[in-house]
């Protein structure tokens, strides 16, 4: 099993730092680490991007290597804060540069749009939010389903999904963030 942890959190003295590094511990062998930040990866969809977006030959020009990591991995663990009820940035426009045709899915016949990341069999969800979870919820909880459904569905809806949520952050205490690390590690060890 070959994993990519894709980590999307700008502040390593935090929660989500804390999250990552117990993972790393864990983990240990075999990880490809891809923290967006640290890497310094540029979300922007440029109108050059935009422009190949349907080039299957050129589309990946500016992100390959980054497509490389995901195809190589059986194994996607996606660690990310909600912020405005989704994803940061960073990892909005990393699926928006990195998931293209050809790539991530099958646009020859449009009306047909078929998957093409079928080598995925595991997808593992690290998400907190700074609400309780009725207001995720009522909110259509998008961070859940873009682990469960929407990287799911890249598979062929082949891949096993894992989501380990942590609501209400912003009324959490010391202990209660240990005891997330602690769900998040004996569940890592599984893997």
């Amino acid at each position: 099993m070959s994993v990519l942890y894709i980590y999307a959190h700008p502040l390593e003295q935090s929660l989500h730092g804390a999250i990552k590094n117990r993972a790393r511990e864990v983990l240990r062998d075999g990880v490809d680490f891809l923290d967006l930040n640290a890497e310094g990866f540029d979300p922007v969809l440029s109108a050059r991007d935009r422009e190949l977006y349907h080039d299957e030959e050129r589309n990946i020009e500016a992100v390959a290597p980054y497509v490389e990591r995901l195809r190589q991995a059986s194994t996607w663990i996606v660690q990310f804060p909600t912020w405005n009820f989704g994803p940061p940035a960073i990892l909005k426009g990393f699926l928006d540069r990195v998931f293209v045709p050809g790539i991530a899915f099958d646009l020859s016949e449009p009306s047909r749009t078929r998957p093409l990341m079928t080598h995925l069999r595991r997808v593992v969800g690290i998400v907190t939010y700074g609400q309780p979870r009725h207001v995720a919820w009522w909110m259509g909880d998008p961070p859940r389903k873009l682990i469960k459904r929407h990287l799911v569905w890249h598979s062929g809806g082949r891949a096993r999904a894992d989501y380990h949520a942590l609501y209400h952050v912003n009324a959490l205490d010391r202990q209660g963030g240990q005891a997330f690390i602690d769900r998040v590690a004996r569940a890592l060890e599984q893997l």
